[in-house]
């Protein structure tokens, strides 16, 4: 069997994703025919049907559902490792670390300062500040070398440590009948719309609505359960607490998070078994570097001294 070139991985992933051929095409820049014609040589080639398609509609096959999740990661690992051979082959190394707004537990100020300690033939630390989403994307893709994360995330070709484990508040408008209480009760907010973050893994739905803890009802595939309204898109912290402010929903944020943001006009409030939320450094799998390993090192040091860090043990 002859191996697949990145060129046809791309043009099996713009069609897997829009599901429609006419869109993949116009995606990719291209012509539908050619198109058409490429993914039925791939078929041939592997000696499975990849897509159903009918009149009406394209549907992956089982095999198409594994060639989609195989594809994706070769993509990301052939446009990562062009970019991490463009950027060590620079005059002056860099150590990329990657976080979003609040994504650190309050760390990563010590840890770049444990990071610099370890010895000077070490590369600078130069730290890339992303939205929802941006800090894995750009370990997957090569624009980073190690990263802050929340979990959950999509860890597909990555390593982490967990180093905190921290509890996660309700997030109320300050008006609202629940912001009287001192504690809240999972079944208390139950109806309430809870606003969606922009990029977040659909399986990770039920955490988002902390509808996840001990006495969740979700289904098995991290859906949140049908009595829990979406609320608005939002794409960092900052929108989401305006939302919350306007009555347009509730949320949850971890508690260090809520610690940076404190508002007249928003209450946070503790809920009994609302899961909680664990703050990891990541690097790609393949990494081999001495500053990644030393910023790991770094990092798990910091974190030792955290008093949150014995629950990340404890996972």
């Amino acid at each position: 069997m002859n191996e697949l070139e990145v060129r046809e991985l791309r043009y099996f992933i713009a069609v897997a994703e829009e599901l429609n051929f006419s869109r993949a095409a116009q995606r990719l820049g291209m012509a539908q025919p050619p198109l058409s014609k490429a993914i039925a040589r791939m078929e041939s080639r592997l000696g499975a049907r990849l897509l159903e398609r009918t009149t009406r509609q394209v549907r992956l096959t089982a095999a198409g559902r594994v060639l989609l999740d195989q594809a994706r990661i070769a993509v990301d690992a052939v446009h990562a490792a062009a970019r991490r051979a463009s950027r060590a082959g620079q005059p002056t190394p860099r150590l990329v670390v990657a976080v979003k707004p609040g994504g650190d537990a309050g760390l990563l100020r010590e840890i770049l300062a444990a990071y610099r300690g370890t010895g000077p033939d070490l590369p600078p630390p130069e730290v890339v500040v992303g939205g929802s989403g941006e800090p894995v994307a750009m370990l997957r893709d090569g624009r980073a070398d190690v990263a802050l994360l929340r979990s959950p995330f999509d860890g597909r070709g990555l390593d982490s440590e967990t180093l905190v484990v921290e509890p996660r508040l309700a997030v109320l408008p300050a008006a609202h009948p629940l912001a009287g209480r001192r504690r809240l009760r999972p079944g208390d907010l139950r109806g309430e719309p809870v606003p969606r973050w922009k990029g977040a893994l659909p399986s990770a739905t039920a955490y988002y609505t902390g509808r996840d803890g001990a006495e969740a009802d979700g289904d098995q595939a991290g859906r949140a359960p049908a009595d829990t309204p979406e609320g608005p898109l939002v794409a960092g912290v900052e929108q989401l607490l305006e939302v919350v402010a306007l009555g347009q929903g509730v949320a949850f944020l971890a508690r260090s998070t809520t610690r940076l943001h404190q508002r007249p006009d928003i209450a946070y409030r503790p809920v009994d078994g609302l899961s909680p939320s664990a703050v990891v450094v990541a690097w790609p799998e393949t990494s081999r570097s001495a500053a990644v390993a030393a910023f790991v090192r770094a990092a798990h040091d910091v974190a030792a001294q955290h008093p949150d860090h014995a629950a990340a043990l404890a996972r």
